[in-house]
């Protein structure tokens, strides 16, 4: 069979959607070509505001990596652009002088930020929140920088704000409108979202033009038509997208807003398709995800010849997580002389509900806080149910309306609006593939694989579909995309099956890619060493870069180096020494660190081994997954108000659990009364001195999830401060997801059953012998890695790991 040349230009969500149903329904009959501006492989543009958010990484948000082009025989070529379509002869040409011929090509070149036409635009600081290059532009500048306004109240604008705040800079938000997302919310939604986002420390400028950016080169402030002002440092640009449909326009492709196309995605030139934003359909362009999956499904039954009804448009829905809080619209969300409302505000639980009813029937809907109902009331909406059909679920049990809403969904009906997953796709891959988890069905589908939103639904779903043989039990979630094994799933395997080697956890425990990923080397190589802390060889490449070097690698990549001083005491001959090294190799900056160590930054990756041989200190830790530093006041020896020896107990513990390695990084502090100088409220372990006694504290986090420690117990000696932090830190080394803070971790486990666990005295002890078989075994890496010459070859190796970002 000869097979037919597919083209598409844009490598984006839209675009590659459409690929995938072609490669469902016909794996063979196409050469495929795609081309991508960037160079990356195809990614969740939606998820971009959890990479600035530090929750995750850019591998973490491919959706299909460079295999998978590989695996399906389509060439990509990326960072290339398409700059002319000779529609005659079927041929498009690139900027990198390349030409392909096609039989049939698709045009989903996406959109393009919106940038305010004002003077001071160009300047140096300014940038939209569109891609994984606008994200990397404000990482950079958190660094050095500490004000920034984001132009723009709506999704996007709110995203990069929380981003922003995330990476410790002071945010204002400029927003035209007198309320926020006014464009999927009512004003008293945008209200509510406002408060909310406030209390997190963001400061908004409503009913604000900008209209200069104020600066020589670079951006020193914003100006308003009102003639005030504000200063920063960063502009970050979201005030709006349209669609990028110049490429379509320079080649006598008929266009208007977007690129014209009729409800088979065809435009008026033959065998030449438009996709996703860039497109419009029937006056409308869509900007949300699954409305562009919808097209890409219809089109590609188009292309392989399948009958089809066509994109018929969409009702428009968003069910999103602005900052932590549940949103969610659909349809007509503002009255209007013919509506009349249903409203429930809830003030105590902070949720806010508006159905609007036209005619008896149901035409749009706004959720604030509790978006449960959403999916349930886009299908009223679409099916333009009448009211007393939503009226009349409160006649039946919760338990009852839940599962029969996921009976009642039409097969065609989307689970997953992210994803573009409907119905009959989760319903067929549970019956056929025999998945019984949404872990399971999310790798196996993508559904519930962006905002996650859709996991209750989805979890009903699959309830209803294997009726007595579902089994709540099971639901569990996967530690990464290369197994459907949990963390405590595959902890257990490494116990029975006494499994003492990565690749051998990888093949016995049947993972996809046997190479593992970025999320599971890093995590078995902790479980191992945790399971078998005497007999277990840490795998160092299995580590992430900054724990390899020993050392904090900074925008520039250059490194930051942190000697160990125990309770944050030093002395004369340290500081010499200090002084001396950073005099050698010339250390651009020098700095006290809030754990009371030095921090010399600046470091070349290739001065690491000499510096640290000429230091002769052991290291901070201070990028480790492990105990780190623990913060002292000066205690009773010298203050006024201190009740206990505060230094002594903390170089006490800092000895005693130097180098034990966790599912996170363990800050530990001790305050010597409780005016909690050394910020014990707020650490993983605090330690605070009252008269003739220790309190601990536990789960403290003083990051941008700031949370309190909880009291876990009131000791009165210094023995036992250690004894309950062994069996505390142990404890947390073998119930934690890796990369599980302790604050996520005593949140989900809960205080009461830590309380219970380490105030067993039987439990207490076991727990305590574990942890000192562990430090047993506990060795300088550093030291053995200068030793050994492994750190030479790490110099000139490549990284195997991502930098960690959390």
């Amino acid at each position: 069979m000869i097979k037919q040349k597919l083209v598409l230009i844009g490598n984006g969500m839209a675009g590659i959607r459409c690929i995938e149903e072609i490669l469902k329904i016909n794996p063979r009959g196409f050469d495929i070509t795609v081309f991508g501006s960037e160079p990356h492989p195809n990614y969740n543009r939606i998820l971009l505001s959890k990479v600035l958010q530090g929750d995750t990484t850019i591998d973490d948000i491919t959706l299909n990596d460079w295999n998978w082009y590989k695996t399906n025989n389509i060439q990509l070529c990326v960072g290339e652009e398409v700059i002319k379509i000779d529609k005659e002869n079927q041929v498009v040409y690139s900027n990198k002088n390349r030409s392909v011929s096609y039989d049939k090509l698709i045009i989903a070149t996406g959109s393009i930020p919106f940038i305010l036409p004002i003077p001071g635009a160009n300047k140096k600081g300014v940038t939209a929140f569109r891609d994984i290059k606008d994200c990397e532009t404000m990482l950079d500048y958190s660094e050095n920088h500490k004000k920034a306004v984001v132009i723009g109240g709506g999704l996007l604008g709110l995203e990069a704000a929380r981003g922003l705040l995330n990476l410790g800079m002071q945010v204002d938000v400029v927003h035209i409108g007198d309320y926020l997302m006014e464009k999927q919310l009512d004003k008293t939604a945008g209200t509510l979202l406002q408060k909310n986002l406030e209390k997190q420390g963001m400061n908004f400028l409503l009913k604000k033009q900008t209209v200069e950016i104020i600066g020589e080169d670079s951006v020193e402030g914003i100006r308003f038509s009102d003639g005030s002002e504000v200063k920063t440092d960063l502009v970050v640009m979201a005030v709006g997208i349209k669609p990028n449909a110049l490429l379509a326009e320079k080649n006598g492709i008929r266009m208007n807003r977007g690129i014209l196309v009729n409800d088979y995605l065809e435009t008026d030139t033959p065998n030449i398709y438009a996709v996703g934003e860039c497109a419009e359909h029937r006056k409308v362009v869509y900007g949300l995800v699954a409305p562009l999956y919808e097209q890409g499904k219809v089109l590609a039954k188009r292309i392989c010849g399948i009958s089809t009804d066509g994109y018929q448009g969409s009702v428009l829905s968003t069910q999103l997580k602005v900052s932590g809080v549940d949103v969610f619209s659909a349809g007509q969300f503002r009255e209007d002389n013919e509506t009349k409302s249903y409203q429930v505000y809830d003030e105590w639980n902070n949720s806010y509900k508006k159905i609007l009813i036209r005619d008896e029937k149901i035409v749009g809907a706004v959720l604030f806080g509790n978006t449960s109902e959403g999916n349930k009331l886009l299908r009223y909406i679409n099916q333009e149910a009448n009211f007393s059909e939503y009226t009349n679920q409160f006649t039946v049990s919760d338990a009852d309306s839940k599962e029969n809403f996921a009976a009642i969904m039409a097969d065609d009906e989307l689970i997953c609006g992210c994803n573009g997953v409907t119905k009959e796709e989760v319903v067929k891959a549970i019956s056929s593939k025999g998945l019984k988890t949404v872990e399971e069905i999310k790798g196996c589908t993508n559904a519930s694989r962006s905002c996650g939103g859709c996991k209750p639904l989805v979890s009903d779903l699959l309830a209803h579909t294997l009726g007595d043989e579902f089994d709540q039990s099971e639901q569990k979630q996967a530690i990464c995309t290369c197994t459907t094994l949990s963390r405590d799933e595959v902890v257990q395997e490494i116990k029975d099956k006494q499994l003492t080697h990565l690749r051998e956890v990888m093949s016995v425990l049947g993972w996809k890619d046997e190479e593992g990923c970025s999320k599971c080397r890093p995590a078995l190589n902790y479980y191992l060493g945790m399971v078998h802390p005497e007999k277990y060889v840490d795998e160092r490449e299995s580590r992430y870069v900054n724990e390899r070097l020993h050392a904090n690698i900074q925008k520039d990549g250059t490194y930051s180096v942190v000697p160990r001083m125990y309770g944050g005491v030093t002395n004369a001959a340290e500081l010499r020494k200090i002084a001396n090294v950073a005099d050698k190799y010339a250390v651009p900056l020098i700095k006290i660190t809030g754990g009371q160590r030095v921090d010399l930054l600046g470091i070349k990756k290739e001065d690491l081994p000499k510096m640290w041989e000429d230091l002769d200190m052991p290291s901070g830790y201070a990028y480790g997954k492990s105990t780190r530093t623990v913060k002292t006041c000066v205690g009773e020896n010298f203050c006024r108000f201190g009740t206990q020896d505060s230094i002594g107990m903390g170089i006490a513990l800092e000895k005693k659990f130097e180098r034990l390695n966790t599912p996170h990084k363990v800050k530990m502090a001790v305050s010597a009364c409780p005016r909690n100088c050394a910020e014990s409220g707020i650490k993983d372990l605090g330690v605070v001195g009252v008269e003739g006694s220790w309190e601990l504290y536990i789960g403290g986090n003083g990051g941008t999830h700031l949370r309190a420690g909880d009291l876990l117990i009131k000791v009165k000696t210094k023995e036992e401060v250690l004894e309950f932090t062994g069996a505390y830190l142990q404890y947390y080394r073998e119930t934690a997801n890796y990369l599980e803070r302790t604050s996520e971790w005593v949140e989900r486990i809960g205080l009461n059953h830590i309380q219970s666990i380490l105030k067993n005295k039987s439990y207490r002890n076991e727990l305590n012998e574990r942890i000192e078989q562990a430090l047993s075994g506990v060795k300088d890496p550093w030291k053995e890695a200068i030793e050994s010459k492994t750190i030479q070859k790490e110099l000139y190796s490549n990284v195997l790991v991502p930098v960690d970002t959390k």
